[in-house]
């Protein structure tokens, strides 16, 4: 069952690269109590989510913070050491949180999940962005195909703050 509106972010752990290493995160503990935008790339570095999808989140980053919002987390099924890299080479390091979904465990959890194994890829997570407020899911946009970052882009989810 895909998450919807109204519904409380699923348990997950996810993995983040720091200073120190990897840190395992349990999701509900980065959401508890605050605002957060949340938005999900199919793969780091991947042509779509570093020209188009991310890029649109860094240049509203204030913007955003000026409507309240806390903070910018992208996930992807990816491993830690690769969303750590995505975070320095595409200047997001420090400014938006690049968390790992290496298994995919988030993914499934909200019923995001895709096979995009015909393209070598494996399992993925769909593309999307999401209002989150204090774990409750306000806002969700997912895009109808991987190669596309409008429906789930800065924009649109600015426009629903």
């Amino acid at each position: 069952m895909t998450i919807a509106i109204g519904d409380k972010i699923p348990a997950a752990k996810l993995k983040e690269k720091t200073a120190d290493g990897a840190v395992d995160l349990e999701i509900g503990d980065l959401l508890k109590g605050r605002k957060v935008v949340l938005f999900a790339v199919p793969g780091a570095f991947t042509p779509t989510c570093s020209l188009n999808h991310l890029p649109g989140y860094l240049d509203n980053l204030d913007t955003f913070k000026a409507k309240g919002v806390e903070e910018i987390m992208v996930v992807s099924v990816n491993d830690v050491h690769v969303m750590g890299a995505w975070a320095k080479a595409s200047g997001g390091e420090g400014k938006i949180r690049f968390l790992a979904d290496g298994n995919a465990e988030f993914a499934k959890a909200l019923g995001l999940e895709m096979d995009l194994s015909a393209g070598g890829l494996g399992l993925r997570s769909k593309r999307y962005s999401m209002l989150i407020e204090d774990g409750v899911v306000k806002q969700l946009n997912i895009e109808d195909q991987p190669g596309k970052a409008v429906t789930s882009g800065a924009e649109t989810l600015l426009g629903q703050l």
